[in-house]
């Protein structure tokens, strides 16, 4: 599934252009049980492929449950898809979601 543009941001990492993005609203399990933590989706911009979904350490800032809001740097969504693809992640060729704990 295509991330969409609006709301996304643009990173560049080793030279290839990526589009990451948060969702404004948590999701359920996000906004009503504890520990349930913040992921981010991340598709390479010009070949969409596997979209990467990065499960970060702080809860959704929108969730009932999170006392102290942790953003979400670009350093840490450059990080990730470095891993991520040292990993395995193949952003360019279709297929299933790769999920990466950050």
């Amino acid at each position: 599934m295509a991330i969409p543009k609006k709301g996304s941001r643009l990173i560049v990492v080793d030279g290839e252009s990526y589009r990451w993005r948060v969702r404004k609203k948590p999701t359920h399990a996000q906004g009503d049980y504890p520990g349930v933590h913040l992921t981010v989706a991340v598709e390479h911009a010009e070949n969409r492929g596997t979209n990467l979904v990065v499960v970060m350490p702080q809860g959704h800032p929108s969730s009932f449950w999170t006392q102290v809001i942790v953003p979400v740097y670009p350093a840490d969504v450059k990080c990730a898809i470095e891993r991520a693809i040292s990993q395995g992640w193949q952003p360019q060729k279709p297929g299933k979601p790769f999920e990466l704990v950050y």
